[in-house]
């Protein structure tokens, strides 16, 4: 990577970008390089380094340590496929601050494709952002039966983990959930509302999850930003 000094793009913020993108693909997990360091890598002046790490710790990307140097101090979310967890949860287990703000809720009848999926005429829709360490990750779009949302929304959706209202409030409780993963685009509003462009790539995970009778309780459509979710398996291979 390197900086174009032809392009309108001010060198800070093409700096800033290269750095941003070092960290969310792990290449620096802790301390990051020096001041000199940055300097002498990409041929820049001082101050364009500090405006560029700057910026990174105003997001909250990056954290000085006085005497000590600047160190990492955001982690991509990563999400163990095989296990029903709620992205709480997994923002948790990470050492995160989940949070979560609604957007819109409801009953309504669901596009063509959500009903030949889920077999609803009509569901009960709620619409949130995601965030982690108060950075917005995600859109989580959930649908269900009209009866379960609407009891489901005499709490408090708005910031309340779901899946915990529904086991510890409503009583019912998963058995079985089935997801796919796909690759795509953030639809223009959701891209707002996240800070980001609508060509930024999404992860789209389409979850249905089941009770114990095999009823759909709740069809999830997430959209998670690409930089900042990823998921992880353990895989073996068998002596056969």
């Amino acid at each position: 990577m390197f900086l174009d000094q032809s392009n309108p793009v001010p060198l800070h913020i093409q700096l800033k970008e290269i750095l941003e993108k070092k960290i969310f693909d792990g290449e620096y997990q802790a301390k990051v390089p020096s001041e000199r360091e940055f300097m002498e890598q990409f041929s820049v002046s001082r101050s364009t380094v500090r405006e560029a790490i700057n910026l990174l710790v105003r997001e909250g990307v990056l954290e000085k340590k006085h005497g000590k140097g600047t160190f990492v101090s955001f982690k991509p979310i990563q999400d163990w496929l095989g296990s029903l967890s709620s992205t709480t949860e997994t923002i948790r287990n990470m050492g995160m601050k989940p949070g979560a703000k609604l957007l819109d809720h409801g009953v309504i009848e669901p596009a063509p494709e959500i009903v030949e999926a889920t077999g609803l005429e009509t569901a009960y829709f709620i619409k949130r952002i995601r965030y982690a360490d108060d950075i917005p990750i995600a859109i989580e779009n959930q649908y269900y039966p009209v009866d379960i949302g609407t009891m489901l929304a005499n709490y408090d959706i708005d910031k309340g983990t779901l899946y915990d209202l529904l086991e510890k409030k409503l009583g019912i409780h998963f058995a079985d959930a089935k997801q796919n993963i796909s690759g795509g685009c953030f639809q223009e509003a959701d891209a707002e509302h996240l800070g980001i462009t609508s060509d930024v790539c999404a992860l789209m995970i389409h979850r249905m999850i089941y009770d114990q009778e095999g009823s759909l309780i709740e069809y999830q459509e997430g959209f998670y930003r690409s930089d900042m979710y990823s998921f992880s398996i353990n895989l073996s291979r068998k002596n056969s």
